[in-house]
């Protein structure tokens, strides 16, 4: 089937610079009947905006060649729309390309352009929910504390940093952890609320968290629901704690400093304020409210994504 779509490319995002690589995925996609335009952002904002004309113009497609910040604004952009949102993984770490388990372009041989083509071409379509927090909408998960705190420290960053990896993230977590202390909040969820002392908390439409974690192994993307999680505790002990159970065969399920919930709204008011983040970027501090809208989304899921991250059938298959 040819698709009218825009693909808008963000050249600041990732370690290296994509534009020949794409070109030549735009040129697979051509050969097979899509009718697609290749447009670069220039600041923040951009993705949001092109995305919301492209959808006001009737196109089919959307594909969004960046991180997981920049598939943020096009999904802000497209959210209530019939235009599709898809992704081509060239960030820095491609945290929901992971979750479909694509292929992540390179910009040297093996560049998997035909990999990632075939993987879009053979895609289908879903329709999933949209997390938001503070009126703002994510795809992949929103939270408050030490994560949030590690983004606004390491955000933004050089394209030299990027090049890095995960290195950067491993040495903000250490900068943080070493003097984050947690903090006391009060949380109310699906009309309970309770206090307690926390380093984090997350709200995950996806399983995986970050590059190295399943952190909500039963989340499905469609089924009106955000897993959420309180990590309990106090100072680097509770970190620690956290990371090897999370790290190490999901410990962190069974933990009782860990609260488990599956709502659709919850309220955070902390003390102090803390940072707040959306798909891995700072957006703003506490207090915050995190809700869900379901369905909202049409997202391009390619033919290896997990079976078990949908509880519904797809509206459409390529």
């Amino acid at each position: 089937m040819a698709f009218r779509t825009l693909l808008i490319y963000n050249p600041t995002a990732g370690p290296w610079d994509m534009t020949r690589v794409l070109k030549r995925l735009a040129e697979d996609l051509g050969a097979n009947g899509w009718q697609l335009e290749l447009v670069e952002t220039h600041k923040s904002g951009d993705a949001m905006w092109l995305s919301r004309q492209a959808a006001r113009d009737g196109l089919d497609l959307v594909l969004v060649a960046g991180g997981d910040g920049t598939i943020n604004e096009a999904a802000n952009g497209l959210v209530g729309s019939n235009t599709i949102l898809g992704i081509v993984p060239v960030g820095t770490g491609n945290i929901l390309a992971h979750q479909m388990h694509m292929p992540i372009l390179s910009p040297v041989p093996p560049y998997q352009v035909s990999e990632v083509a075939d993987s879009l071409l053979r895609s289908r379509v879903q329709r999933v929910d949209a997390g938001v927090i503070n009126g703002r909408y994510f795809v992949c998960w929103a939270g408050a504390g030490l994560d949030a705190e590690i983004a606004a420290q390491l955000e933004p960053r050089t394209r030299y940093a990027k090049r890095l990896r995960t290195l950067p993230y491993i040495i903000a977590a250490f900068s943080v952890a070493s003097w984050f202390k947690g903090f006391r909040t009060r949380v109310s969820v699906e009309g309970r609320a309770f206090n307690t002392r926390a380093l984090l908390i997350v709200a995950s439409n996806i399983q995986l968290y970050a590059a190295f974690f399943t952190i909500a192994r039963h989340a499905y993307m469609d089924d009106g629901m955000l897993d959420i999680f309180v990590f309990k505790g106090l100072g680097l002990g509770y970190v620690v704690r956290h990371f090897l159970h999370m790290l190490f065969g999901q410990r962190h399920l069974n933990d009782p400093a860990v609260i488990q919930v599956l709502a659709r709204r919850i309220q955070l008011e902390t003390a102090p304020c803390v940072a707040v983040h959306l798909d891995g970027d700072p957006f703003g501090e506490t207090p915050a409210i995190i809700g869900l809208e379901a369905g909202v989304l049409r997202f391009l899921t390619p033919p290896q994504a997990p079976g078990d991250l949908f509880c519904k059938a797809p509206e459409q298959v390529l």
